[in-house]
């Protein structure tokens, strides 16, 4: 491991930084991050020569990955980062090795925006490919969370999140692929949780 990880990984997802370790995407070499924000799930990537490309609702979270892009990989175009909504993706069918969804999925509106989302990554991910998610479930708060229709709950938190249930969870697995990780959930003192799903698709 590097001296200074941070150089390396930068303020990454601790679950996506297990699978880097754990040497899961080691070939994967076109990678795309869904709501990348300003990029900080990408440095690692950037950094190590894969095809990046990202896409969130934010232009100033696109001029910002791009400038990010430009300084460490001035390969990579920045017109691979680019506005776009999670359920409808500006991009062919299985064109992607790896898809990263961090912290997106739980700003659904509903059931309906839900799906739309979880079929659009999958439309795109090749056969074979990896997708990494985080989102919000309620998972170990279930007495917790107060229903409000369409999927929607407010949480102890005070927020308002489309919460998946691990049951959802493995429905959508056996519809598009297999776990490569155990889904994992972290408690965050009752006030949300937050878990971690891993396919690859099939």
């Amino acid at each position: 491991m590097p001296k200074n990880p941070q150089q390396t990984y930068g303020n990454i997802d601790i679950y996506l930084f297990d699978q880097l370790l754990k040497g899961t995407y080691e070939n994967c070499t076109k990678v795309l991050d869904i709501g990348c924000g300003t990029g900080r799930n990408l440095i690692y990537f950037l950094k190590n020569g894969y095809e990046v490309f990202g896409v969130d609702q934010n232009p100033d979270a696109i001029r910002g990955v791009q400038g990010l892009a430009a300084e460490l990989s001035p390969q990579n175009p920045t017109e691979n980062f680019s506005l776009a909504h999670a359920d409808n993706l500006p991009f062919a069918d299985d064109g992607f090795d790896l898809l990263i969804s961090s912290a997106v999925l739980h700003f659904a509106r509903n059931e309906t925006h839900f799906n739309g989302m979880i079929s659009e990554a999958f439309r795109v991910l090749k056969p074979g490919g990896y997708f990494f998610a985080r989102l919000a479930s309620d998972i170990g708060i279930e007495e917790l969370v107060t229903n409000l229709g369409d999927g929607r709950y407010l949480l102890p938190d005070g927020s308002t999140r489309y919460l998946v249930n691990q049951e959802m969870l493995l429905n959508y697995t056996q519809k598009f692929g297999r776990l490569y990780e155990p889904i994992k959930t972290t408690n965050v003192q009752n006030l949300r949780c937050m878990t971690t799903w891993c396919i690859q698709k099939l």
